[in-house]
């Protein structure tokens, strides 16, 4: 049986999602209290990876048992107590629902969604989950060359060398700067697809146009130029959040 499960979790102290030899990964802590819980090994296939210190407000992965985990509602809810009971006070689960056994958190997901939080002050509640920023920005020069990310599907520019892509190809299908009402601002960008450092070395070169050290055509430039060299400084892992993640009705449906 296959189940899925929807999650969040604060990456500051993990190094990224997937497990890795002697480092702690969301991945690799999820799989163990799984195991505890099911008294039987247990693997986690995620939605996607995210590098150390990166974080996620929403995230799916599956896992499969050869029996049931829960028989109604209240079973449910009872699992993901207990399965939460046994993880760090930085991953927590939200729901674990059954799925059809051939559903795939990674290979079905048709939308990715990311959030990056930008500060232009201090504040000591907030130093693990948002970017620092100190001086201006033109935040109609940053939407400016953000609208044109739908333009291209190459992003040979934004992703990291020797990441081993099959692809540099992403659809982007959103993209856009927000002011919020504590004076800081929300980089939301929507895509069927992303590359490895694409959100943050995107949000590092976009802030370099609200400075005034790019121009929205030299944006541009550097997008159709598939060089990683003509890419910006890369923003912090600490304001980066996976939000959201989609799927066709028929494969799941997101449960809150």
């Amino acid at each position: 049986m296959r189940y899925f499960i929807e999650m969040s979790y604060k990456g500051t102290d993990y190094h990224g999602w997937q497990v890795q030899v002697n480092a702690v990964s969301v991945q690799g802590v999820l799989e163990e209290a799984l195991s505890k819980l099911l008294r039987s090994e247990v693997e986690v296939t995620g939605a996607g990876r995210t590098d150390t210190g990166v974080h996620a407000s929403y995230f799916v992965a599956h896992f499969d048992t050869a029996a049931a985990v829960y028989g109604d509602e209240d079973g449910r809810a009872g699992f993901v107590y207990h399965l939460n009971a046994l993880l760090p006070r930085d991953i927590a689960v939200r729901s674990v629902t059954l799925v059809d056994g051939e559903a795939h958190a990674r290979f079905d997901a048709r939308l990715r969604e990311y959030r990056y939080f930008l500060l232009p002050y201090k504040d000591a509640f907030r130093s693990d989950t948002a970017w620092y920023y100190r001086g201006p920005l033109d935040t109609d020069a940053m939407n400016a060359a953000a609208g044109l990310l739908p333009e291209y599907e190459d992003f040979t520019t934004f992703c990291k060398l020797h990441s081993g892509n099959k692809t540099n190809i992403c659809r982007v299908s959103f993209a856009r700067w927000e002011r919020q009402q504590d004076g800081g601002l929300v980089f939301t960008i929507r895509a069927d697809r992303f590359l490895r450092n694409m959100v943050r070395s995107l949000t590092g070169t976009l802030t370099d146009v609200g400075k005034g050290k790019m121009s929205v055509e030299g944006f541009r430039d550097a997008l159709a130029a598939k060089d990683l060299s003509r890419a910006g400084n890369t923003a912090p892992a600490a304001g980066l959040f996976l939000s959201d993640i989609r799927y066709p009705d028929e494969i799941f449906t997101r449960q809150y």
